[in-house]
């Protein structure tokens, strides 16, 4: 068996640290569990990969999605994101987001947290495959980064936590399928620490950097899926990959993301001959769910040997325009667009896992004492396709749950204490790491992009099996633990779209092109 470890280490000769929760990322999933640990009377240690600004929560533009609005209830709610699950979420899982939700919400709201308002009233905007205006937003496009400082300001305030940027959890440290704490580098000093918790959570974000084309950030290396995934946990539904529809594209701009909220506020999509195309896809046009506006998209730059097609507000009121999205205004005004005047050149890019580490409803792994929620974790709330902005909601509702569900593991008497080592990992190989990462990206955007096939698929896995030696061998520095990581990560992926043979939400098998009955059903992969 493949070592579970990166490293050699000896937990007796490294530094201590304890902690009643141990929490793995500092997004909107992880601050607000921190948040509500500590309102508990709970001391918690907050780790974060580089610094609390860098996560997806930051980057996110659209809103978050919740039943406030006259017009709306979390039974509307349930039903919208039911149907872009298709089929495949755990309707009690969905039950809890809608329903509890609200009261999430509210709580941000009484932390500081600025939405956007007419006059006392809460603004609402539509997006893709939703029935009624429930999103809410700040700044106009700027929800996470607001979402995030009113969590960090708030978190950082509380002095029962205590938070430690530049963090690298290394591994997991499990002994009888019982999680004490982890493994981690300090990313300034160079050295390891071991970090105990009576509760531990991965709260780790994204993968989309797993894609050469992504609207993620650096971080999203789907670092916490691997390190559960060694230390034994079970992962599901890593098969399903939200290709985000519309994404900048421009010869020296990153790969940015143009919100879903502006196709809500009327936006259209036009192919590279000026031709409005979605209405023959989908009778919502442009707000059908995102799997099928990538597909739209993919299919009409294929058509017309284009690498993009274009999304056109040229038509909106322009003051709106600049003052709805204010973000993305200025952004695309860096690469010379005036949105108010210009098409933006779109095109889909990796966006959001719906898989993740397999939890329960309170959001426990198949590890003792080991909890995940956000965008690592999955208990199908997110089915086969998620429902837009409904993942800042998620990392809200289940950071809550599993507070509420860990007191009683802190009721139990402390652990004695549980020692780890490991000392079989050979020296590591000569090989150029950057070049490895730039081949996975690569190959993972090639073989198992939006569109698949078992050939493509087929040749996917024969590199993630080349490159499965390196499991024998210690890594040196962060960049090769990340490039580990996604290599384990990115096989996960491949070997679950090879199984499922049928097309469903964001996994689309050219070779298997219908949805099928007998597979309403999900892929568990465990060690």
């Amino acid at each position: 068996m493949p070592n579970r470890y990166l490293v050699n280490f000896d937990s007796r000769e490294l530094p201590q640290h304890e902690a009643e929760y141990l929490i793995i990322g500092g997004g909107i999933a992880g601050l607000f569990t921190a948040w509500a640990a500590a309102k508990t009377g709970a001391r918690v240690t907050l780790l974060t990969k580089r610094t609390m600004a860098e996560s997806n929560t930051d980057r996110a533009q659209g809103g978050i999605a919740v039943a406030l609005g006259v017009q709306d209830s979390p039974e509307l709610h349930m039903q919208d994101t039911l149907i872009a699950g298709a089929g495949l979420c755990d309707e009690d899982a969905v039950r809890i987001l809608v329903n509890e939700g609200p009261a999430r919400v509210k709580e941000l709201i009484d932390m500081g947290a600025c939405f956007d308002r007419t006059g006392e009233d809460l603004c609402f905007t539509r997006e893709g495959c939703h029935s009624q205006h429930r999103i809410l937003h700040a700044q106009g496009d700027a929800t996470g980064a607001e979402i995030l400082r009113a969590l960090s300001q708030n978190v950082a305030a509380l002095s029962s936590v205590e938070i430690l940027e530049n963090q690298y959890v290394v591994d997991l440290l499990v002994k009888d399928n019982v999680c004490y704490g982890v493994l981690a580098l300090d990313q300034i000093s160079g050295k390891f620490s071991i970090f105990r918790g009576r509760v531990v959570v991965l709260a780790t974000g994204g993968s989309g950097r797993l894609y050469n084309y992504t609207t993620n950030p650096e971080v999203a290396t789907a670092d916490g899926i691997a390190l559960a995934y060694r230390a034994g946990a079970a992962v599901m539904d890593m098969e399903f990959i939200q290709f985000h529809p519309t994404s900048l594209v421009l010869p020296d701009a990153p790969r940015f993301l143009i919100s879903e909220a502006v196709r809500g506020e009327g936006a259209i999509l036009r192919n590279s001959r000026g031709e409005r195309f979605m209405p023959q896809y989908h009778g919502m046009a442009e707000l059908a769910p995102r799997d099928i506006v990538s597909r739209a998209i993919l299919s009409e730059m294929a058509k017309t040997g284009s690498n993009s097609v274009s999304l056109d507000l040229t038509h909106l009121d322009p003051d709106r325009i600049k003052e709805r999205f204010p973000t993305i205004t200025l952004t695309c005004a860096k690469y010379g667009l005036d949105i108010t005047k210009d098409l933006i050149p779109v095109a889909p890019a990796a966006h959001y896992m719906m898989g993740g580490v397999k939890t329960d409803l309170w959001g426990e792994t198949t590890i003792e004492r080991l909890y995940s929620c956000g965008e690592a974790s999955c208990m199908a709330v997110h089915g086969a396709n998620r429902l837009a902005s409904n993942s800042l909601l998620d990392g809200l509702v289940w950071g809550g749950r599993i507070v509420q569900a860990a007191s009683r593991v802190l009721e139990n008497p402390i652990p004695q204490r549980v020692e780890f080592s490991n000392s079989d990992l050979l020296p590591t190989p000569d090989i150029n790491f950057l070049e490895l990462r730039k081949q996975l990206q690569q190959i993972m955007g090639e073989k198992v992009g939006p569109l698949r096939t078992a050939q493509r698929l087929a040749e996917a896995l024969a590199f993630f099996e080349r490159w499965s030696y390196l499991s024998m061998y210690e890594v040196r520095d962060t960049f090769q633990m990340e490039v580990r990581n996604m290599l384990e990560v990115g096989g996960l992926i491949t070997e679950a779209a090879m199984m499922r043979t049928e097309s469903r939400g964001g996994h689309f098998r050219l070779d298997y092109p219908e949805t099928a009955e007998r597979w309403r059903r999900h892929i568990l992969l465990k060690r």
